[in-house]
């Protein structure tokens, strides 16, 4: 399949530099057999009593850094300090993780990178803009040390605009966040507020959260042409026995299931088997959706709206249909929603 075949224009002032206010005040297109302008707080009218929220509550940490590569010894080839960006996105131990650094050819295995006082790291290896990070600090020590020296990892098309503030630090993350181990939130469930919620429960919507921590390589775009040669960045994610057995009850009852974010319904498709039936799940997935896919465990999906060419467009375009997520998504540009992270977000019924 040609990555061609999911691109779109998007104007660049589609793209959301801050979220709506309040949370749930964000705009929600209804894509089913035709489109609906709704609004965020308007779902519970869209959903059926005894149906199922799945939602992940990983939780962002403050993953970006700022840091110093010192100089090196008179006479040695690059000899200056180098000031570098780095984006943690996969921990590897309790003092390791690997990372993406910018400029990444400035650096070398045994360097040095200084991010605070008592707070540095050294590389073990680095291959093109990643490499592997071992800190001088580890376990609870570290995380301490990354509270107070890192920022949120905002997406790249927001950071190339603004300066991260105090409010992301509140706005990335979801009210219901528990896990810590993201470096990028899951978008769709910024929308929700303890007002939300109370409208969900008296509408006899129950929910149901699991855990899958977002890499980085969600942001990474997709440069082969065609899907078969894109490969995916694996991300951690657990269903635990409780939360497994709450979502087959649902769906046993009569329950539709409505994954909040592509990330729990990644979670859900990886932890399904081919009856729908959802088991505990403890590992890494790399699943990869396109058009074509069969699912197995999602009945609705409430995502925002995600860049052209992206693995995210093909993943909503395989649920809902290319063809309606094109017509959609045009609607969207036209009728003036916020693209992205920040943005506004849309219900999807599965197509048939």
């Amino acid at each position: 399949m040609r990555v061609s075949d999911f691109d779109f224009d998007l104007p660049e002032s589609a793209i959301a530099l801050r979220p709506a206010s309040p949370r749930d005040s964000a705009r929600l297109l209804h894509v089913g057999e035709g489109l609906a302008d709704l609004a965020v707080r308007d779902l519970p009218s869209l959903l059926r009593p005894g149906d199922l929220l799945v939602l992940n509550d990983t939780k962002v940490i403050p993953a970006q850094l700022k840091g110093v590569r010192p100089a090196r010894s008179a006479g040695a080839a690059d000899p200056q300090p180098v000031e570098l960006d780095v984006t943690l996105h996969k921990r590897l131990s309790l003092d390791s993780w690997k990372a993406f650094v910018r400029p990444a050819k400035r650096i070398r295995e045994g360097d040095r990178i200084d991010f605070a006082p008592e707070f540095f790291a050294t590389v073990t290896t680095r291959d093109g803009a990643e490499a592997e990070l071992k800190f001088n600090v580890s376990g609870a020590d570290f995380d301490a040390a990354l509270a107070r020296a890192g920022a949120p990892p905002l997406p790249p098309y927001i950071a190339r605009k603004r300066e991260v503030t105090e409010a992301d630090t509140r706005d990335y993350q979801t009210v219901y966040a528990d896990e810590p181990g993201s470096v990028a939130a899951p978008t769709a469930g910024l929308h929700f507020t303890d007002d939300l919620f109370a409208a969900l429960d008296a509408r006899g919507v129950s929910r149901v959260t699991i855990t899958l921590h977002v890499g980085a390589g969600t942001f990474l775009p997709v440069t082969a042409d065609d899907t078969r040669d894109h490969v995916m960045h694996a991300e951690w994610g657990e269903i635990t026995e409780a939360q497994a057995a709450a979502i087959n009850e649902a769906r046993a009852k009569g329950g539709r299931i409505i994954a909040v974010g592509t990330t729990a319904l990644r979670l859900l498709e990886s932890a399904a088997d081919e009856a729908g039936t959802v088991h505990p799940f403890a590992d890494e997935t790399a699943i990869f959706i396109t058009p074509g896919y069969r699912f197995r465990a999602v009945d609705l999906l409430m995502t925002n709206f995600h860049l052209p060419r992206s693995t995210l467009f093909m993943l909503v375009s395989a649920f809902a249909g290319t063809e309606r997520m094109k017509a959609a998504y045009a609607h969207a540009i036209e009728a003036g929603y916020r693209f992205y992270s920040y943005g506004d977000a849309s219900l999807l019924e599965k197509a048939q």
